[in-house]
C-alpha cells in the first residue's frame, strides 16, 4: 500500500485527483482507482467528495498524519550506517546567492554533528523550489519570500532582509538614484522572480519610467553589466555579491528603500520526541549562519557609495 499511501498525501496536498495526478505523473483515473483500493483497504473513506474537490474528513486527516510517519519511517531503511551514527540524505534547495554566502557555513556546522549524513543542493528560482517542498520533493529551501501566503504545511523562518540599491558607474558618482533610472539604460531584474516583482512594483508605485535594455535572472551577471557601462540596475544589497566590481558604486534609495527577505521554507513538524531530526538540525544550522556577523572579504575589487 505504499505507493497508494504516496498518491494519497499528494491528494491531500493538492486537493483533488487531478492535481495530484499531474504532480506524481499519473491520470486522474488512475489516481481515482489508487485512492479507492486505499480506502476499501482500510475500511473507511478519507475524503468528502463535492464535485471536482476532495477535502479529507476527520478519518482522513488521522491518516495524513500517519502516513507521512510510515514514508518517513520507509525512507529510512535505505538509509546507510555510516561514522557517527545512522545516516541518510537531505535535500535543500536555495536561490543562487545563497549557495555562495549562505549554505557552506550551514553545512559545515552540520557535518560536524551528524557527519554521515549527506546533502544534495539543489539550485533553482524561489517559485519552483518553493513547489517542490510543498510538494514533498525536497526537505527545505532558502528562497525570498513570496508575495502570497505559504500553504498551510509549509513554515517559514526570516534569514536576512536585503535593501535594494542602485547599481551604477563610478562615473555617475553624486548623480540622485532616480535621475539615473530614468536616464541610463535600464539592466532589469527578471520579472518573473520574487524579487524582480519587487522592482516592477517599486517603478510602478513611484512611476518611474525606464529605458529598458537588458532583462536577466542572475545577480551576478547584471552586475558585471553594470561594471561594463552597460545601464544601472536595481538590485538588493547581499552579501554574495559583495565586495562591488571596481568601477561600480551602489546608491542608496533612501526613504523610499525597500528590501528582498530571505527565509527558510520548511514542512511543519509536528511535535515528536524530544530530540531533534537531521532536517531540523540542519534548519536550525541555517538559521545560524544567516545570523552569524558578516566576514569581511580579503578581495579588494571596487568601492561603495
Amino acid at each position: 500500500m505504499l505507493r497508494e499511501l504516496q498518491t494519497f498525501i499528494a491528494v491531500a496536498r493538492h486537493g483533488n485527483f487531478a492535481g495530484a495526478g499531474a504532480r506524481i505523473g499519473l491520470t486522474q483515473s488512475a489516481v481515482s482507482a489508487q485512492m479507492q483500493r486505499l480506502e476499501a483497504h482500510l475500511g473507511f473513506a478519507l475524503f468528502d467528495r463535492t464535485g471536482r474537490s476532495a477535502t479529507l474528513n476527520k478519518a482522513g486527516k488521522r491518516t495524513l498524519e500517519l502516513a507521512d510517519e510510515l514514508i518517513s519511517l520507509y525512507a529510512r531503511l535505505a538509509e546507510p550506517e555510516g561514522e557517527g551514527g545512522r545516516g541518510g540524505s537531505l535535500s535543500v534547495g536555495a536561490i543562487a546567492s545563497a549557495h555562495a554566502a549562505l549554505l557552506p557555513d550551514a553545512i559545515a556546522a552540520f557535518g560536524r554533528t551528524l557527519p554521515a549524513w549527506r546533502i544534495r543542493l539543489v539550485p533553482g528560482v524561489s517559485l519552483n523550489l518553493l513547489a517542490q517542498v510543498d510538494a514533498g520533493e525536497m526537505d527545505m529551501a532558502v528562497i525570498i519570500r513570496p508575495p502570497f501566503s505559504l500553504p498551510a504545511e509549509l513554515q517559514w523562518r526570516t534569514l536576512s532582509a536585503e535593501p535594494y540599491v542602485l547599481l551604477a558607474s563610478g562615473a555617475r558618482r553624486g548623480a540622485h538614484w532616480r535621475d539615473l533610472l530614468e536616464t541610463e539604460p535600464f539592466i532589469r531584474y527578471d520579472r518573473r522572480s520574487f524579487g524582480g516583482r519587487q522592482v516592477d512594483l517599486f517603478l510602478r508605485e513611484r512611476r518611474i519610467a525606464v529605458r529598458e535594455s537588458i532583462e536577466a535572472d542572475e545577480l551576478p551577471g547584471i552586475v558585471e553589466l553594470v561594471a561594463r557601462g552597460l545601464g544601472v540596475a536595481l538590485l538588493p544589497d547581499s552579501r554574495a555579491l559583495r565586495p562591488w566590481p571596481r568601477g561600480v558604486i551602489a546608491l542608496s534609495l533612501g526613504e523610499d528603500t525597500f528590501h528582498r527577505e530571505i527565509g527558510l521554507a520548511e514542512r511543519a513538524r509536528r511535535a515528536r520526541a524530544a530530540e531533534p531530526d537531521a532536517a531540523a538540525r540542519l534548519a536550525d544550522c541555517i538559521v545560524t549562519a544567516a545570523h552569524a556577523p558578516k566576514r569581511v572579504s580579503m578581495r579588494k575589487r571596487g568601492g561603495v557609495a
